[in-house]
This record gives C-alpha cells, structure tokens and sequence, in this order.
C-alpha cells in the first residue's frame, strides 16, 4: 500500500536521527499535514523496514533516501522492495547511468512510488567534481546534464540545489520534481552545504519539496521551527 498525504505540504523533513527512539520522539508531535518525512541511510540502517511501515501506517509520505547505485538488475530488484513497504518516493543515483535509471523505474512498475535521480550531491563544488575525474563541466552544467538523462529515462524528477532550480525548469518543464536539500532558514548554520537557499527563496526560484533537517530536528523547539516556516511558506 502507497499512501500520500491530501495535503501536499512541501516541506520534507530529514529525519536526521541515530535510531528509531530519537525519531519516534519527533514524529509523534506532527502530523502527516504538516510536513513529509524523509529516511536516508543512517535511520534506516538502525531502525530497518518495520520503520518505515510504521511511518506509513501513521499516514506519512516517506522519502526513503538511499540513492542506490550499483547494476541494473540489482538497482531494480532494490527499487521494487523499496516500493513495497508502501513509501511515496525514493531515489537512484543518476550516475549509475541510463540503463540504470531504465532498470530502477522497471522496478516500481506495479507501485505508486515517486522515483527521482540525485544529480551532484549538495555537499559538493567544482573543486569536489575536480577530483573524481570531472573537469569540463561547472556544477551547474553536470546537473542539467544528469537531469535530462534522468527525465529521458523516464523518472519523475531529481534531487537538485535550489540554485540549480531555474534552469532546471526552463529546461524539463513544469511537471518535473525538483527535490531541494540545502534548504537554510534565515540564521540557520550552513553546516556542511555550499549551495544552499532559504525556504522562501527555493519555492520562489521554482523547488518542488523541500529537504530540512536538521535546522528543524537539532533546533531547541523543532516543531515550533518547523510550524514557522510552513506558516512563511503559506505567507
């Protein structure tokens, strides 16, 4: 069973917790209303699948963040049991390539599961891409680059900074998900991100959802952070 809110709120919070306690701790005191949840590899590794068909029962959209990346049939066979614990969208790696991206989207066939790509990671800058081999290209050009192999492989939509979003929608359309992490508050510590923008500046320049962690879940009062920007968001 896939479920997905009737309020489409575009906030995602990460739930960027160490195990399955801390997280309870938090989701507990929303609602699937509010906000949508994202899963990425250090929860899910704790707390496992029962955990994300616990979030799912309570009504969630779950962004299961795993960003597989590996064969074609394993991707697939990866992506079809992510699916079936009934989560609204997970990712792939769009380096792994065309046949890839066409394999992991085999692999939801049968679900309602959201598929998207990750482009260049928001961690990283030219200097990063420099290093893994990566040179003729600026960030933003390996971005739309991956984008569009993504798109033609027939995904819904790929992670991407904000400051990639206006080109992205120029060029893939207005139905293409642009999934932002990097998102910052105003005051908010940029951390470990380089290419980041607040939550009003992202749906402005055009975002889809909005990744926040830990500005919201590390904050002395996280859901009144986190009701704060969804009341400037609706502003």
């Amino acid at each position: 069973m896939s479920i997905a809110n009737q309020v489409d709120s575009k906030i995602i919070v990460a739930l960027d917790y160490a195990n399955e306690e801390q997280a309870l701790a938090f989701v507990n005191k929303v609602n699937p209303e509010l906000c949508k949840l994202k899963v990425g590899k250090e929860l899910f590794t704790a707390a496992g699948p029962r955990f994300i068909e616990g979030l799912v029962s309570k009504e969630f959209s779950v962004f299961l963040d795993l960003k597989f990346h590996d064969i074609p049939n394993t991707v697939m066979k990866a992506c079809k049991a992510a699916s079936e614990l009934g989560v609204w969208m997970l990712n792939v790696h769009a380096l792994g390539g065309q046949a890839m991206l066409e394999a992991a989207k085999e692999g939801i066939k049968d679900s309602q599961s959201k598929l998207i790509a990750v482009t260049i990671l928001t961690s990283m800058g030219k200097d990063d891409l420099e290093q893994i081999g990566i040179q003729a290209r600026s960030v933003q050009e390996q971005v739309v680059k991956l984008a569009m192999l993504t798109k033609n492989s027939g995904l819904d939509g790929v992670v991407c900074s904000a400051k990639e979003v206006k080109v992205l929608r120029n060029s893939l359309g207005n139905d293409f998900l642009l999934v932002t992490p990097g998102i910052r508050p105003v005051g908010s510590d940029l951390t470990d991100q380089k290419r980041v923008m607040t939550p009003a500046e992202a749906i402005t320049a055009g975002s889809s959802y909005l990744v926040i962690g830990r500005p919201i879940t590390q904050s002395d009062s996280p859901i009144e952070t986190l009701e704060k920007i969804a009341l400037d968001l609706d502003a």
